[in-house]
């Protein structure tokens, strides 16, 4: 484990948050804000984690643009913006939930709060069920409810998700937290109309590299082979591709991978009631006295 190469990745993560923000992205595409929170985090001297998800009001997560995506940021949306950085495969996970409308002002803050509290407890030995328990009492003293299928998790080189699950509500076992280890905590909050549970939507526009394994089509192992050098293990979106394929040919020649088992598409996540959902997240490192959040405000 490279700590620094953990705290430089969380800095830049941060700032790049922090700008997301102040920012006014009414009026902006997804597309717009992708684009830019992704070269915020490159000018800085890190590389993409993973896609800058722009996930809209019941949506919950893995939403990223499009080429050229069309769908526009409104004065009622509630927008999740998770974002990552990382240096040499060390992951800094981070997000942000923008809102310009101030009915749900109560609904971003609490997940901010479930956060703040979470940290508050984290040390080595600390029962990520306990940390569970603190979120999902939080959200529900605020009266709204956490989204009980959505955790955190451990981070390792190049892997977001490592295997290990931080709850956002109270359940039994789980594991204690350790030191030289980083972890992702992300409370997600929905309405007290709402169901507490995502479901899969039917759009995929995040990747994944499953196998290297050749699929004997030349094109798509060169594509193989791109992912691989450029991405790793670590998720990826079509707009990543097309600036070396033509669009039309990157979706086939994905779609050829996909069916060959040798990438993964992960599918956006819905709140079951179609109910919004705001969500907030910082990566950490628990120590003896206490916790190094990577991702805190500098």
């Amino acid at each position: 484990m490279k700590i620094e190469d953990y705290i430089k990745a969380g800095k830049i993560a941060s700032e790049v948050r922090e700008l997301v923000r102040s920012k006014d992205w009414i009026g902006k595409t997804v597309f717009e804000i992708c684009e830019t929170v992704e070269s915020e985090i490159i000018n800085r001297g890190a590389k993409c984690a993973f896609p800058v998800n722009t996930s809209i009001n019941e949506t919950a997560a893995h939403y990223t643009a499009e080429p050229n995506d069309p769908i526009t940021i409104t004065d009622s949306d509630l927008v999740k913006i998770d974002l990552g950085a990382q240096i040499n495969g060390f992951i800094a996970d981070t997000a942000v939930t923008v809102c310009y409308n101030p009915e749900y002002d109560l609904l971003v803050q609490s997940a901010e709060e479930a956060l703040e509290k979470a940290m508050s407890m984290v040390r080595i030995g600390v029962k990520v069920s306990d940390i569970g328990r603190t979120i999902e009492t939080t959200i529900k003293q605020m009266g709204f409810k956490p989204i009980a299928n959505l955790s955190g998790h451990s981070l390792e080189q190049y892997t977001i998700h490592a295997g290990k699950t931080i709850p956002n509500v109270w359940s039994i076992g789980g594991f204690s937290l350790s030191g030289n280890s980083a972890y992702a905590c992300e409370p997600f909050v929905t309405t007290s109309e709402g169901g507490g549970f995502v479901r899969n939507g039917k759009i995929k526009n995040i990747f994944a590299l499953n196998s290297r394994k050749k699929t004997k089509n030349e094109e798509a192992d060169k594509l193989l082979d791109f992912i691989w050098e450029n991405f790793n293990m670590l998720p990826f979106a079509l707009r990543w591709i097309t600036k070396k394929w033509e669009e039309k040919e990157a979706r086939v020649l994905l779609d050829h991978l996909i069916k060959k088992k040798a990438v993964q598409a992960y599918p956006i996540l819905i709140e079951i009631h179609e109910q919004p959902v705001a969500q907030a997240e910082h990566t950490f490192i628990p120590n003896e006295t206490g916790v190094t959040i990577t991702t805190a405000s500098q």
